[in-house]
């Protein structure tokens, strides 16, 4: 077997350990999207502290690095409660892959922020894959879209964490970074879990003690497939969660998406299927892969 095959079987992976979250999140009821949250990153918080210690790694970071540790941080905890209010009030696949415009949403970022040129290939998939996104949301400005809207907002708020990680990637161990994330969100996450509390059952903790565990599983998957292959070869595939998540939803919850919401599948994976060819064919220089892209994609161990 060789390395690309090992990645795709990863990404798959961690793409039902990501749709199998969302299916936990949803399972445990009408639950504060704090209290969920909570949940999910004290579990993820467990693996990068043995990381840190096995690699005699600083917990928090450097000083000076202290600002983007906190803005990489912030950005993110708010793209995962988005998220999970997205997977509460939304068809799964919908929230799911509102989600995966996050890739379109980092090239807009890092080009606004960070001067990175962005190619002419990508500025046309961000524009098909932004196109695709309206046949999801199908904008009314009505009360019945707000859900799609959040959904929307989710994806760039991980994007904006991602472009964040960009500079960061050259500063910090990954496993500093993961475990700042989480350390930071538990905190911050607990005066508000304190005011909006609601009494669980012991079900309930099961439950979302199990979405932490498939989100971990999720991280970690994607996080092997990148150290098999380049994403170049294999990124296409993290849109199979999208189908799990389809799948999960009808099986479990009765969910069909409608039409409109199929055509926008389509055509967002149609953008993403091009950038990737595109890539393939046009690769970035070797230092740029090591120092930008790849730490975006190492980053992928802290979403949803």
């Amino acid at each position: 077997m060789n390395s690309i095959v090992k990645g795709i079987i990863a990404i798959l992976i961690s793409s039902i350990g990501f749709s199998l979250m969302a299916v936990f999140f949803r399972l445990s009821g009408d639950l504060p999207v704090f209290q969920k949250s909570l949940f999910r990153n004290l579990i993820a918080m467990i693996v990068p502290i043995y990381f840190v210690i096995k690699f005699k790694a600083p917990f928090f970071g450097k000083l000076e690095n202290q600002p983007l540790l906190i803005l990489r941080s912030t950005l993110g905890l708010i793209g995962v409660l988005l998220n999970i209010y997205a997977i509460d009030h939304m068809v799964l696949s919908d929230a799911d892959m509102l989600m995966k415009l996050n890739p379109f949403w980092t090239i807009l970022l890092c080009a606004l922020f960070l001067n990175e040129k962005a190619r002419k290939y990508q500025i046309i998939a961000m524009v098909v894959a932004i196109a695709g996104a309206l046949f999801i949301i199908k904008p009314t400005f009505d009360s019945d879209t707000t859900p799609a809207i959040i959904g929307l907002l989710s994806g760039i708020f991980a994007a904006g964490a991602y472009t964040a990680l960009r500079p960061l990637g050259q500063r910090e161990k990954s496993y500093t970074t993961v475990f700042y994330f989480s350390f930071f969100s538990t905190v911050a996450l607990i005066p508000f879990v304190i005011f909006t509390f609601e009494p669980m059952t012991t079900s309930q903790v099961i439950i979302l003690l199990m979405s932490g565990v498939f989100a971990t599983i999720g991280q970690f998957g994607i996080t092997i497939a990148y150290s098999f292959a380049a994403a170049k070869d294999i990124s296409i595939f993290v849109y199979a969660s999208v189908i799990f998540s389809a799948l999960l939803g009808f099986i479990i919850f009765k969910e069909v998406p409608d039409l409109l919401s199929y055509l926008g599948y389509i055509i967002i994976f149609l953008a993403g299927y091009y950038m990737f060819r595109k890539a393939q064919r046009n690769p970035k220089p070797k230092q740029s892969i090591s120092k930008g892209e790849s730490q975006c994609q190492r980053e992928e161990i802290k979403k949803n």
